[in-house]
């Protein structure tokens, strides 16, 4: 084997790997949106309607009696959901009431203006649902 084929061979390779790592990135980020972005009202509700409906092969009768059920499950999972989601911020908030002190005037900045972009984004990803930690002070 020449040495112009082997270097044409070790190229194809690393292409075949670098093509196989894009798609695995997009892959992954395709599914961690499904299951980890923003969801409508009611989608937990709807989604469990249509996994029991069709791996139960439920009837349309079936189906009538046990959907009020899935609703109050349903609104239940997404308060739980909203829930966490504010405890989780503010667990955050306090961390970082908690850092501020030991950080210098230029890095309690930079820290705010962290923050700052957390809170756009999250605004900007899921409109009226986000209830913002409460402010953190460097004092």
């Amino acid at each position: 084997m020449n040495s112009a084929l082997k270097w044409k061979l070790i190229a194809g390779f690393v292409l075949v790997f670098l093509a196989g790592g894009a798609t695995g990135v997009f892959m992954s980020a395709t599914t961690a949106h499904h299951f980890f972005g923003a969801h409508r009202h009611g989608f937990a509700a709807q989604a469990m309607k249509t996994r029991l409906q069709w791996q139960l092969r439920l009837t349309d009768e079936q189906m009538g009696k046990i959907s009020p059920i899935i609703e109050k499950t349903g609104a239940q999972l997404e308060q739980i959901r909203g829930d966490t989601g504010r405890r989780v911020r503010e667990t955050i908030a306090e961390s970082h009431r908690e850092i501020a002190p030991i950080l210098t005037p230029e890095q309690q900045q930079r820290l705010k203006e962290m923050e700052a972009r957390h809170r756009r984004w999250f605004q900007h990803h899921r409109p009226g649902r986000f209830t913002p930690a409460p402010e953190t002070s460097p004092e």
